[in-house]
């Protein structure tokens, strides 16, 4: 079987624990060879000191000077040693032959070391190996009245007992080392216990495994996503999801301030969204929302956009085929007995009264709407004969207003049916529905140069003026009802194509309801000047 790799955490608490180790012992060991250095120093400079000492004093200065013919030397000499705490206090001639020594049978021999620096006047300080181990020494001559030098006077410490000192320093900074040692072991471990916690237990492998999944998925998909973390902030926006929304909030926005359109801040601050119908742009958009949890976590959520826009105009494209296919079953009969009408005039020689009669039925269906001939174009014409005979089938009377004059042709028939076919829906539902009877819609088209003006007014009961402001905005509906509430929504954004607008003129009125209005620039062929 293949060896388990050790986990990440381990090796990133192994490596700070072997860091400390490292930096702990180089550390010591800097400061022993300080400190010893220090340390010797010092102990030579007070070897030195215990040397003048001695050495200031005249009845040394004499003895030495007469070779101690008495032999108070050596005894002075001890008396000093043994205050001082030193190794040796060792006093000599003029020719280096020691007076004083330690070791009584070391007496009247030469000294082990070089004394010419000393007897030549001059103070010495130095680490030295003598006839009782290496000493810090301190050195310095012995002078007479006259200033002559009479001998020296030599003070050493022991470098052994400097460096025990020395270890014992170090070896109570290893224990409060030790200590640190341990709190950081104990850091490194809650460190690694964090970072395993931050990773959700998975190694960097495994991360970056799951990183190069996450960007082949979210490049992938056909579809939008726009995650968050649990703080609302944005983490994920792939670029179908810049591409649908136009624009996307730079990672670590908040959704709120991200200038997302409301309907999808919505969806984010109530955290559920399922196959919801929103519009952002020029785009209609299917959202849904998932939470994203672990382990009892809360991770944030995921949005998921799907583009709806070609579906939703092919949908409006057959709702206008349907309308027309309606309206044209519901005159079948009529025009039916019509051509019998016709042709039995025809038949029985009545000619003039036939061509009135033609006459009158080819302005029938508009003329039953407005007045004849106030409509030119034949997209505007076929759309008011259905929906007049729609809004019969509701019981609503749909005119076309007095005012009304189109004398020029349509150029944009889809944007057009469009925001005509979404007023006059609205009106026709609203008049159905309002309390009024009878029940009527009225329409108003009027040209203006190359600019059609758009007016629909209802007798239904009107709008909540607290409402009027956002019922442009997408998923505000007046019905409560799910999925709805895109129609004006769809309507102001296909006037806006044009370089229009959809508006609401009045909210609710003396006897009518709502009115709206719409200014569709483009929309017609320009008038001959």
């Amino acid at each position: 079987m293949p060896r388990r790799p050790v986990p990440f955490a381990w090796q990133v608490m192994g490596l700070q624990v072997g860091l400390l180790v490292v930096v702990f012992g180089l550390g010591c060991a800097l400061i022993g060879w300080l400190f010893d250095r220090e340390l010797t120093d010092q102990y030579g400079s007070r070897a030195l000191a215990v040397a003048h000492t001695l050495a200031a004093d005249p009845a040394i200065v004499s003895a030495a000077a007469v070779e101690d013919p008495g032999g108070a030397l050596p005894a002075r000499a001890e008396s000093a040693r043994v205050a001082s705490g030193a190794l040796f206090v060792v006093i000599t001639d003029r020719n280096g032959i020691r007076l004083a020594h330690p070791i009584p049978e070391r007496i009247h021999e030469p000294v082990s070391t070089d004394p010419s620096a000393v007897l030549a006047g001059r103070d010495m300080v130095n680490v030295e190996r003598g006839t009782l181990g290496l000493s810090a020494r301190g050195k310095t001559p012995l002078r007479a009245a006259d200033g002559s030098v009479v001998g020296e006077v030599s003070v050493g410490f022991k470098v052994a007992d400097i460096r025990g000192y020395v270890w014992q320093q170090l070896g109570l900074a290893g224990i409060v080392a030790g200590c640190a040692l341990l709190l950081g072991v104990a850091g490194s471990a809650l460190l690694s216990r964090r970072l395993k916690r931050l990773t959700l237990g998975l190694e960097p492998a495994e991360l970056a495994e799951l990183v190069r999944e996450r960007e082949a998925v979210l490049r992938g998909i056909s579809e939008g996503v726009l995650a968050v973390d649990a703080t609302g902030r944005v983490s994920v926006c792939n670029n179908e999801a810049l591409r649908l929304l136009g624009a996307g909030p730079a990672p670590g926005t908040l959704v709120t301030e991200a200038g997302l359109p409301p309907g999808l801040v919505a969806v984010f601050e109530r955290r559920a969204a399922d196959n919801v119908i929103t519009v952002a742009g020029d785009r209609v958009l299917v959202v849904n929302y998932r939470a994203v949890r672990r382990d009892g976590r809360d991770l944030g959520g995921v949005l998921t956009l799907r583009d709806r826009t070609d579906l939703e105009n092919v949908t409006r494209e057959l709702d206008s085929v349907r309308t027309l296919s309606n309206a044209l079953r519901a005159s079948r009969h009529e025009f039916a007995n019509r051509l019998h009408v016709l042709s039995g005039l025809l038949q029985n020689g009545y000619r003039d009264e036939a061509l009135e009669y033609l006459h009158a039925v080819a302005g029938g269906a508009l003329t039953a709407a407005g007045p004849a001939g106030a409509v030119d174009d034949p997209y505007l014409q076929a759309f008011v004969a259905a929906k007049t005979a729609e809004a019969a089938e509701r019981d609503v009377r749909l005119m076309l207003s007095d005012t009304s004059w189109v004398g020029t042709r349509v150029t944009a028939p889809v944007e057009v049916t469009t925001v005509l076919g979404i007023l006059v829906d609205n009106a026709l539902e609203a008049a159905r529905l309002g309390a009024r009877r009878p029940a009527w819609v009225d329409l108003a088209l009027l040209s203006d140069d190359d600019a059609l003006h758009i007016s629909v007014v209802d007798s239904g009961d009107g709008l909540d003026p607290a409402i009027g402001a956002e019922i442009f905005t997408a998923g505000v509906t007046t019905r409560g009802e799910q999925g709805r509430g895109l129609g004006l929504s769809l309507a102001r954004q296909a006037a806006r194509q044009l370089g229009g607008d959809v508006s609401l003129a009045t909210a609710a009125g003396d006897g009518h309801g709502a009115v709206f209005e719409a200014r569709l620039p483009h929309a017609l062929v320009p008038v001959a000047s």
